[in-house]
């Protein structure tokens, strides 16, 4: 408990500075994703966090986890590409939308951030805690949601962005052939057909892409193409309904070449990938009175993914991988209005199908469909309270129903101040790969993952032919995998000293049941692990945020954000508490493991902190300025016993500064300069997603809708 008396003590202060009398700044802006129906910020009594489209831009950001990476509470986390860590839960229990409806394409559990443009992109909404009363599977952790533009404005913007790095040297020269480049180019425009609105947005990304994979051992430039085009067409097709049709398409071709290392063995391969994202999203609105909304909203996506390498040894030999994903949805909504209350309701199908090369045959279609239903109540009580109600169900034919509650509070005794509090249930469905995988991985030492439904017989087999070495404890817990639950509690203290000075202060935990972990089941005789998933864990994450937002003077303003993070796995933080577990010191001998010892759940980082500092005469003369710090997070456990320990390996923490820095030339062009990573932090094991120091300069081109017809 004594995080949370370190978090007392460090903001009680705040609350009896600059106690002033000014007039306050309240907050206007709309959001939707905590009550799933638009709201304005000040009357939500779910935290919700706002980047909005001017903080993208002046970042520099181009691509998603650019800018997610400098958001308090959000840790990125290297895998088979960049994923996103909210409360210290992994990337998989994190549910990323794109204007309500899920991205699909995971790789390990890992939506990779680095595929998706924001291009169209007018603000992101982050909910942190369980969202799942909402939005289902997979918002265990929490919600990020990418809103695209709903304005009817005709509107013409370009950008073009430049930028170099050089692994050796540290600062790259343009156009040299030892640098990494990367060019990027940006079109935005929206015009009118009569009643109707066309908006098109076009991203197009080509660069010298370096490893990214886990464990890979150098950075080898490989050139990575990127392509990503938005299409929304939106009008009313009658006095009281609308129709708004989505199309979205993603393409992502880049050549491979790394080396990985496992089991001792050193598998060096090249080739190339190429995937595929198509989203068609139709909604018809219809309103007959001010207090009554019914909407229906369909949506089709497909994710296709193609992996072709080559090994260096054996020169013959060949490794392909294809994933299909494909996911259909028809979702009928009512939002209703009366008074002080407002109710909204829906219910709707999805049906989700998969082929892979990494399932029993390609040809075998996987298939799960849910039917589901969710309502949520919000009701202010008087001028102070305002409280919400909600739950889901949950139906999936590949197991059994899941219910989903949440209830919220907030209460504002005056002006300046507020509380937000919530408590709620999360779940994550097992998905395809924990259920079906039968994937043997030849270009990094030959492990191989089975998906729980058939890794006992598959074993089974295995070791009647003799092939199989050793049979690891964890073999005998095979089963039928069960969805995971959480039950998570927020929060949240709000406190405006001023018009220019506001802070928040938050608590948070998530005890987690069933969770979903892979194990190594098995060894074969060559040496090489077998693993497949397990419900084996009672886990917990818990800690606490502190953010501070300060506007110095006009053109000056400070933000602060901090968390502190603790995980544990019940089950071995009980073995430790009975004095069960070993631990060596540094001298090399063994002792009872003492709970101090022990750092939880691996992968997290206990501290994290972003320091911002901008300067803003306007929207094209800024300078920003951004300290981003990770402290040490372990790694692997090395030492010989079961459990995460200080003696364990750890990655270590590191500082990291970006810039930026804008200068109009006139109403119609802007320039932006920048420096991502300045002080070139670089750790190619454990951090292959951070790109070395990286030189850029943005070209952006703004033409008014008073020059348009």
């Amino acid at each position: 408990m004594r995080f949370y008396f370190f978090l007392f003590f460090l903001a009680t202060p705040l609350l009896s500075l600059f106690a002033q009398g000014d007039t306050l700044q309240f907050l206007n802006e709309v959001v939707i994703t905590a009550t799933r129906q638009e709201r304005r910020l000040g009357n939500v009594a779910i935290p919700v966090q706002l980047i909005q489209r001017k903080q993208i831009q002046q970042a520099g950001s181009m691509r998603l986890r650019d800018i997610l990476q400098e958001q308090s509470g959000l840790q990125l986390v290297a895998g088979f590409g960049a994923g996103l860590q909210m409360q210290g839960l992994n990337p998989e229990h994190t549910l990323i939308l794109l204007d309500g409806q899920p991205l699909i394409g995971r790789t390990s559990g890992v939506l990779d951030l680095s595929r998706i443009s924001l291009a169209g992109i007018k603000r992101i909404e982050i909910i942190k805690g369980p969202s799942s009363s909402l939005y289902g599977s997979e918002a265990m952790a929490g919600v990020i949601n990418l809103i695209t533009d709903n304005g009817n404005k005709p509107v013409m913007e370009a950008s073009l962005r430049y930028g170099v790095a050089d692994t050796k040297r540290g600062w790259g020269v343009p156009f040299s052939s030892q640098n990494l480049e990367h060019t990027e180019a940006d079109v935005h425009f929206s015009f009118k057909l009569k009643k109707w609105v066309v908006k098109q947005s076009t991203n197009y990304l080509y660069a010298d892409g370096i490893s990214y994979r886990p464990f890979s051992q150098d950075r080898i430039p490989r050139p990575i193409s990127r392509f990503t085009s938005q299409t929304i067409l939106q009008g009313p097709v009658g006095k009281k309904v609308d129709l708004r049709i989505l199309t979205r398409a993603n393409q992502d071709q880049f050549r491979q070449q790394f080396a990985v290392q496992n089991n001792g063995v050193t598998t060096a391969s090249f080739g190339t990938e190429l995937n595929n994202e198509l989203v068609f999203q139709p909604t018809v609105t219809y309103r007959p009175s001010a207090n009554l909304v019914l909407s229906t909203k369909a949506y089709i996506t497909q994710y296709v993914g193609d992996q072709q390498l080559r090994f260096s040894t054996p020169v013959d030999s060949i490794y392909k991988d294809r994933f299909e994903q494909r996911m259909y949805r028809i979702e009928n909504q009512v939002d209703i209005k009366k008074g002080t209350t407002t109710f909204v309701a829906g219910a709707g199908i999805q049906l989700e199908q998969a082929n892979s090369t990494r399932y029993d045959a390609f040809t075998s279609k996987k298939e799960n469909s849910v039917l589901y239903a969710f309502a949520q109540w919000d009701v202010k009580l008087g001028d102070k309270w305002i409280s919400v109600i909600g739950a889901r169900f949950d139906h999936h034919t590949l197991f059994s129903a899941a219910l989903t509650p949440k209830w919220a509070i907030r209460y504002q005794p005056n002006s300046r101040l507020s509380f937000k509090g919530s408590v709620g249930q999360g779940f994550k469905a097992p998905d395809f790969r924990q259920l079906f995988l039968n994937f043997t991985n030849s270009a990094a030492g030959g492990y191989s993952v089975f998906g729980a439904n058939q890794a006992a017989s598959v074993i089974d087999n295995l070791n009647r032919l003799g092939q199989i070495a050793e049979l690891k404890p964890d073999f005998s817990k095979l089963s039928q995998l069960r969805p995971e639950f959480s039950t998570g509690y927020n929060i949240e203290v709000n406190y405006n000293f001023t018009a220019s000075l506001r802070a928040q202060a938050s608590l948070f935990r998530n005890d987690i049941n069933s969770l979903i972990d892979v194990r190594q089941v098995a060894t074969r005789i060559d040496g090489s692990q077998l693993f497949s998933y397990l419900n084996v864990n009672r886990a917990y994450t818990q800690g606490g945020e502190i953010g501070v937002q300060w506007q110095l003077h006009k053109a000056w303003s400070v933000n602060f954000g901090y968390q502190y993070l603790q995980t544990a796995d019940k089950d071995e933080r009980g073995r430790i508490l009975q004095q069960k577990e070993y631990i060596r010191d540094v001298s090399g001998s063994t002792r009872i493991m003492k709970i101090v010892d022990y750092v939880g759940l691996p992968n997290r980082n206990k501290h994290q902190a972003q320091f911002k500092l901008t300067y803003e005469s306007s929207a094209d003369r800024f300078v920003h300025f951004r300290v981003l710090y990770r402290s040490r997070w372990t790694i692997a456990n090395n030492n010989g016993n079961t459990v995460h320990d200080s003696q364990d390996e750890f990655a270590q923490g590191f500082v990291q500064v970006n810039l930026s820095a804008g200068l109009p030339i006139n109403s119609f062009l802007a320039f932006q300069f920048g420096i991502d990573n300045l002080l070139n932090y670089q750790d190619l094991f454990y951090q292959p997603n951070l790109q070395p120091r990286t030189v850029f300069i943005v070209a952006r081109l703004k033409i008014p809708s008073k020059q348009h017809p």
